[in-house]
């Protein structure tokens, strides 16, 4: 049995790659990959939708 997803409050909040990045925003839990949480994220500039990191999400800032 898997554990439940640690942060669902960041399901919807949107954030940036670093301090200078592009805006994305994170869309649901996409399960865990060596022991790591991965969720999925959609760049609304391009549409492009992909699994990242949950700990990169939380060291990225809240989109502006």
């Amino acid at each position: 049995m898997s554990a439940p997803f640690p942060n669902p409050e960041i399901i919807g909040t949107f954030h940036q790659f670093g301090f200078f990045g592009i805006p994305y925003q994170v869309l649901r839990p996409a399960g865990q990959k060596n022991n790591e949480w991965q969720v999925e994220i959609e760049i609304p500039e391009s549409g492009e939708r992909l699994e990242y990191g949950l700990k990169d999400v939380l060291n990225d800032p809240e989109a502006k």
